[in-house]
């Protein structure tokens, strides 16, 4: 399930301690040279190194993040085991994201992420419902996996209309045209 995609969370990180501003990632304005900052750059970039998973540990460690940071810095570390493949570690911090926070989009849709990736379709197609309905960063990403689930459940014109939508939020993306090529569309 090497095309699943993952979805990082931008935090808003406010530590004094560390001073100047930092760069706007994902709308949303970083303060500081953090661990929990350096945490969302190697998630939002697919990492996959252990320095990357140090940082984030590290964050989480260290009790200077606000309730929502730490669910944040919880669905970055996620993501970035579920870029190791450590589907098991990745599952345990969405959850840990999701008691915290049970609104959050980006847990659910992550955590339906690494379910579809195990090869639970369907668990993971309620998850990415509800994360939409909540809300994304990334929407696009939430189609494109969908449509995964759909067609590893024999609904092809549903995976088919979710690859679309998944290109029409993302035009420059090239994953899901890949896959709508595969498609023949039949008017009936």
């Amino acid at each position: 399930m090497a095309r699943i995609a993952a979805a990082a969370v931008a935090l808003s990180v406010a530590l004094s301690a560390f001073g100047a501003a930092g760069s706007a990632v994902a709308g949303t304005q970083t303060f500081g040279a953090s661990d929990a900052r350096r945490c969302m750059n190697a998630a939002f970039a697919g990492s996959t190194a252990t320095t990357a998973l140090e940082w984030c540990n590290m964050a989480l460690a260290e009790g200077l993040l606000t309730p929502a940071n730490r669910v944040g810095t919880l669905v970055n570390r996620g993501v970035l085991l579920m870029n190791r493949r450590d589907y098991a570690s990745a599952l345990a911090d969405f959850e840990a994201a999701l008691a915290m926070s049970p609104a959050s989009g980006e847990a659910l849709f992550n955590r339906g992420s690494v379910r579809i990736a195990q090869g639970r379709f369907s668990e993971g197609m309620a998850d990415i419902d509800r994360s939409l309905a909540l809300g994304l960063r990334q929407p696009e990403k939430a189609f494109y996996n969908r449509a995964i689930a759909r067609e590893e459940l024999s609904d092809a014109a549903g995976a088919y209309r979710d690859y679309l939508e998944a290109a029409r939020l993302k035009p420059d993306w090239g994953l899901p045209r890949q896959e709508l090529a595969r498609f023949t569309v039949q008017r009936r």
